[in-house]
Order: structure tokens, then sequence, then C-alpha cells
């Protein structure tokens, strides 16, 4: 019986050793909750959207994201109510995430042990560990759990490092200090709950690119965040090609119904509802004199009007 129980017990432990809870996710466990991603990915696991997805993605609205996820099934993933650094631009980027929670003695030394075990460093404070595995074009989204007072994830050293990797910025359910000169840094820009004078205390990262709340959205690292003026929207990497090919012809199509309102020559039920073969030819007429490149093909405009009716 005594060996029984011994054995029971040798079990139990080797079971909650291989479970012992990371700081940092696995590359396996970022692949396998993205797994609907079959493109490229980082060394970290994360989907790799190409850069020129990303940038196509930067003329898209907040209304055409949020319409095309919603019809995907994708209903929680607008942020709002936000303190932006930079007024009046767009963010698009690779999401890096983080979950901070309420420090308390025990969790912080089992935290700080298992990043030393993960090869983390042990110099300066351990809100640095996101940071030091940023990529150019990420965005580092963290839970600071809406802390503001002593809740300053970066100040403006770690923004120009952040920016120095990422050539981005931050979003924070949490603040920032040094907003002044976090101001001045060309480039970087912050989408945050507040600002404060004070140093961040009594807060631990408990996770690195594992799913985080931000507001009423679930974000997985790897996601694609869009942040303007108007909200802040975290797209599934598996969407985003299809998302900005949409909103492309979305926006194109918009364009060509304001110019027809202003012109008079159809009822506007006409213009809004499924177009007739007249408006569809005058839609083509019109895209062939273009006055710029666009990023949607012939093939994708004539596959669009075959669905209209």
């Amino acid at each position: 019986m005594r060996k029984i129980a011994l054995l029971f017990i040798a079990i139990v432990f080797c079971g909650v050793s291989a479970q012992a809870q990371r700081v940092g996710a696995s590359p396996e466990y970022v692949k396998t909750l993205t797994s609907q991603w079959k493109g490229e990915r980082l060394a970290d696991g994360r989907p790799k959207v190409p850069d020129i997805v990303l940038e196509r993605l930067q003329n898209a609205t907040l209304e055409q994201i949020w319409g095309y996820l919603g019809n995907k099934g994708y209903r929680n993933q607008v942020a709002k109510d936000w303190v932006i650094l930079k007024p009046g631009s767009t963010m698009v980027g690779r999401v890096l995430t983080a979950q901070f929670m309420p420090s308390r003695p025990d969790l912080d030394s089992l935290v700080r042990a298992q990043g030393k075990a993960e090869g983390r460093s042990q110099k300066g404070g351990i809100n640095i560990w996101p940071i030091d595995i940023l990529t150019k074009g990420d965005v580092y989204v963290a839970d600071g759990f809406g802390k503001v007072k002593d809740g300053t994830l970066i100040g403006s050293s770690l923004g120009n490092a952040i920016y120095g990797k990422t050539g981005k910025g931050v979003i924070f359910n949490g603040s920032v200090r040094d907003m002044q000169e976090l101001k001045a840094t060309e480039g970087f820009n912050a989408w945050v709950k507040g600002h404060d004078p004070s140093y961040i205390k009594d807060m631990t990262p408990t996770s690195i690119n594992t799913p985080i709340r931000i507001g009423e959205v679930t974000v997985f690292p790897g996601d694609v965040v869009f942040a303007n003026d108007y909200g802040v929207v975290f797209i599934p990497a598996h969407l985003v090609e299809g998302l900005v090919a949409a909103s492309e012809m979305t926006a194109l199509r918009d364009e060509f119904e304001r110019v027809l309102l202003q012109q008079g020559k159809y009822p506007s039920g006409e213009i809004h509802g499924d177009w007739s073969d007249k408006i569809k030819n005058e839609f083509r007429a019109w895209v062939a004199k273009y006055p710029r490149q666009l990023a949607v093909s012939k093939k994708d405009i004539e596959a669009y009007l075959s669905k209209q009716n």
C-alpha cells in the first residue's frame, strides 16, 4: 500500500511539473491557437500576415472592418473609449499580447522564477519581458486591468525601445507615463486608458502571447490590429486578406455611389440596392478611368458585380 501511495504521489507531481505555467507561450501553443492561419509564421509561432496586406489595410474604415467581421461571426472585436497619444493617424500591425495582474508575493516569486527558467532578463523590471521579444511590424497589446495610477506600463525610454524594435506603438488597457516626451517620439503612437506621472507598481506579467481581454474583445497573439480615432479593432489573421479585398471593393462602390447620388441620375433606392446592368456598366467605365492604381483587379470587380443580383 505504501508503494502504491508513493507511486500515486510521484505521478501527480510529474503531472503538475509537466503542466507548469509558462510566462511566454510556446510556438506550438500559438500555432494551435491560430491554426486557421495557413501562411508564414514568426519564430514565436504567430501568423506573419504579409506587409503588403497590412499596408492595404491602412485604407480601410472601422465600419468596413466591423461589417466584414460581423458577417463572419466575429461580433466582439471592437474596443472604444481611448486616450490617444497622437490623434488623426491610423496604426496597423501584428499583435503581441501580454497579461498583467495585481501583484501578490507568492505569484510574483513564481513568475520571476519561471521567467528565469525561460531565459528572460533578470535586470530591470519584469515589465520589459514582452518588449524584449517584439519584432518589426508588431504592436504591443497589454491588459493592465485598467490601472492608471501606478499602472504605467511604459515611459519614454521603453516607448522609444518599442518603436525602435517595431516601428509601431502600443495599445494598453492601462496607462503610460512621460506622455509629453512620448508625443515627441516621431512615429510612435499609443491607445491607452490614461496617463500618470507615477511609476509602475504592484503589477505582474503573468503571460505573454496568450489570449487576453481588451474591453469587449478577446485578443489572440498574431491578430492584426487596426486603430484610429474611432476605435480599435482586432482581426483574426486568417481573415485579414479577404477583409482587405472586401473593404477595398466596398470603398470603391461607396465612392461611385456618392458620384451618382450627387448627379441625381437615378433614384437613391436603385443606387443603394442591387444595381441594374446600366449602373454596372457605368461603374465599369468609371473604374476604367480611375485616377490611381487600384489594389483590386478587374477579375475582382467582375466577381463582385456578378454577385449583385
